[in-house]
């Protein structure tokens, strides 16, 4: 996937597209590390998350309605994942349990926070009408899209990337075309503002943040 250069740190840019597009922008956060398209500035929300073994973790949500249309970027930090877990299974020894009562379930919520955040949107009031693997610049997530009551459809796609998930979500009328121009813009930098792709899948359980013994693949920029 190609995509326009990045430019500096929390800078939004006009972006030159056909007349439908005019009014785009593309989106940098040097905070959560991404850049996105959105059809303006978006509104930024500080949230809390459950995750599947039941811990909360600090999240942010950048959304954008354009009439009917909305877009979104969920993301969310698991760096705190293994010492939440961890601190919550030495209390529960110190209140008498044991065994795997008072079990340390870091590694399956890292490894398994893709599949569940896929699972949430199973469990909405919506037909969906696919689901796949899937990569933005090598770096493995799933891919789905629904069809929701009122006729609607939900595009997402959630990534890893390092110790942060991002959950992409945009819905749009009926028949209005797939939004595109949201969905494949989807980029991850590093703390210079670079965007990252690699020269092999990236997926998870690579990563020096989580020392697991497979190191990272390669970069290609």
């Amino acid at each position: 996937m190609r995509l326009m250069p990045l430019i500096s740190a929390a800078l939004v840019v006009s972006i030159s597209e056909p007349s439908f597009a005019q009014d785009w922008i593309q989106y940098v956060n040097r905070t959560d590390f991404f850049a996105v398209n959105f059809p303006s500035e978006p509104k930024v929300q500080a949230i809390t998350y459950a995750t599947e073994y039941g811990i909360t973790l600090p999240g942010r949500v950048y959304s954008v309605e354009n009439g009917p249309s909305r877009y979104s970027v969920t993301v969310v930090d698991y760096a705190d994942a293994e010492k939440i877990h961890t601190a919550r299974a030495e209390q529960c020894r110190k209140n008498g349990g044991e065994g795997d009562a008072c079990q340390i379930d870091w590694r399956p919520d890292v490894q398994g926070a893709i599949v569940y955040a896929s699972w949430q949107f199973f469990q909405r009031k919506a037909v969906v009408t696919h689901y796949a693997w899937y990569v933005a610049d090598l770096i493995e997530g799933h891919r789905l899209q629904l069809t929701n009551p009122d006729g609607s459809h939900t595009f997402a796609a959630i990534h890893r990337q390092g110790t942060r998930l991002y959950i992409l979500e945009a819905t749009v009328p009926p028949r209005a075309p797939a939004p595109g121009l949201f969905q494949q813009s989807l980029q991850f930098i590093d703390e210079e503002g670079k965007p990252i792709r690699y020269r092999s899948y990236y997926t998870t359980g690579y990563g020096e943040e989580w020392r697991f013994p497979a190191p990272r693949p390669p970069r290609a920029r």
